[in-house]
Formats: structure tokens, sequence, C-alpha cells
């Protein structure tokens, strides 16, 4: 005797026809087949449990090939500009007996601008596939800020910003990566000096309560909105309305400090007002062994 009815049966291969069409479709639906039997009602709920994970993935693995190929994109486009522009320079100095000083500088300028955005892709994307091995010490903060900070004199300079740096002289450590935390500093100093540019301010302070130390990094230029702060960490965002034309960004410098700060067991915060001041924090555990 059958351990199923003839109602059963048609239940069952009605769910298994429309798994299979599912399935061969590759859509976002759920079984549905309305029956009182309480074992196939448990059946359709595992088998919708495995379509949603099954569709989750699906929809993660789209949203971070679409990524990469924005990221791509956009990358491409960051590398040929510079790179035309040597080659249009290039072309210049072939043609003159004499070679022009300034030229070369502008040539040496969108070279090393070309290797900083060839550096920040592939750090991100070594990020990304968890393949950077980071060597953990004790660091002495405030020393550690004071000479991120004097490698943009020249720049501060050039550019009249008023510079106010408020580090304590009571030493302050730190366990992370040298670095990591090198790069995460110049990364913030250089996104407040190219989107803060119109404030021509640029403040560097150094803080601590009884666990944890903070770094603050501020600027007084046009802010961010509040409906793009959520955003601001986002691989490959930019503020296109205030980008600077002399020291464009990519919009990976946030990403891969924000990565980088996660990775030495740290937090990285913003708060912004527009055309007043936008403060980027560094959060990190003191170390006192």
């Amino acid at each position: 005797m059958s351990l199923f009815n003839n109602m059963t049966l048609k239940q069952i291969q009605h769910i298994a026809d429309e798994l299979e069409r599912i399935l061969n479709e590759d859509t976002d639906e759920k079984v549905m087949s309305f029956t009182q039997d309480k074992e196939i009602q448990h059946l359709l709920e595992q088998i919708n449990r495995t379509l949603e994970s099954r569709q989750n993935v699906n929809a993660s693995y789209r949203i971070s090939e679409l990524n990469t190929k924005r990221m791509l994109s956009n990358i491409s486009h960051d590398l040929k500009t510079p790179l035309t522009v040597i080659i249009g320079y290039l072309e210049m100095l072939l043609m003159q007996e004499k070679l022009e000083k300034e030229m070369l500088k502008k040539v040496s300028y969108k070279a090393n601008e070309l290797k900083e955005q060839i550096d920040q892709f592939f750090t991100l994307a070594k990020l990304e596939a968890g393949d950077t091995a980071l060597t953990m010490s004790k660091i002495n903060l405030n020393e550690f800020c004071r000479e991120t900070i004097v490698d943009y004199y020249n720049i501060l300079t050039e550019k009249e910003f008023e510079v106010n740096i408020n580090i304590p002289d009571p030493p302050v450590f730190v366990y992370a990566d040298r670095e990591a935390l090198g790069r995460i500093l110049n990364n913030l100093i250089s996104n407040a000096v190219r989107y803060g540019d119109a404030g021509h301010y640029l403040g560097l302070s150094l803080r601590r309560d009884d666990t944890f130390v903070f770094v603050d990094v501020i600027d007084h230029g046009k802010g961010i909105a509040y409906w793009e702060i959520p955003h601001v960490f986002d691989r490959l965002y930019t503020l296109e309305d205030s980008r600077n034309r002399e020291i464009q960004g990519n919009g990976l410098g946030l990403t891969i400090a924000k990565s980088l700060t996660e990775k030495i067991n740290g937090t990285l915060t913003l708060k912004s007002i527009q055309n007043e001041e936008t403060v980027f924090t560094l959060k990190l555990q003191q170390f006192n062994y």
C-alpha cells in the first residue's frame, strides 16, 4: 500500500516542477503551494529558505561583480588621464632642443600621480583578497603623527594653509602596523587637503581618554552633505561637487583607510557641517604594556 495518496503525490510533483523551473530560469521566486499537510508545509519552508539563501548569494555576487567592473572602468580612466598628459609632454620635449624645466616638473607630477593611482588600486585589491600581512608593534603615536604631518609642509605652505597641530607631549602608545597606520593618516590628510582646499585650513589633533586614543584630521572646506556621509567610505565614491582639479581623487583613499583601520582593530568615523568643518576621527585602543 502506498504511503502517499494521489493528492499528496500531485503536490510533491508540483513542488518539484516549480523548483526545477525556478532553478532553470534563475528567478527570485519562491515555491508556492497551498496545502494543509504539515510535512509538506515544512518541506516548502526549507526549500524556500534554501532558495532565499541562494538568491542572496547570487545578489551579493552580482553587486560585487558590478562594483568590480565599475572600479576597473574608473581606474582605467584615472590611469589613462595622467598617461595621456605624460605622453603629450614627452612629445613636446622631443620637438625642442632645450628641455623646459617647468614641463619636466609637470611630467614628474603626472608620473607620480599615476604611480599613486596604481598603488592605491593594488592596495585595495590586496586588502579585499585578504592578502595583506600586518606586522603589529608598539608605536609612539605622538611622534608618528608629527613625522607624518611634516611630509606635507611644502604643499601646505604652497597652498597657504593655516595649520593647527595639537599633539600633547606625554607619549601615547598604540599597537598597530606602522605601514598601515601611515597609509591611514596619509590618506586622511591628503583627503583634507584635496576637499578642504577652499577653507585653507588643516588641523591635526591627538587626544585620549582612559582607554582609547583619538586622532582628528580637520578641514574647513566645503564639507560633506549629510546624505553623502554614509557613502564616503564606499569604494570609488567621490564628492564630485568638491573635487579639486589639481589634486584629484579616485574614490579609493578613504575605502583603503577604513579597511586598514579595521585590520588594526580601530574605527574611522566622520562628522561634517557644510562650509564649516569636516572631521575624520581615527580611534585606536591605547597600548600601555
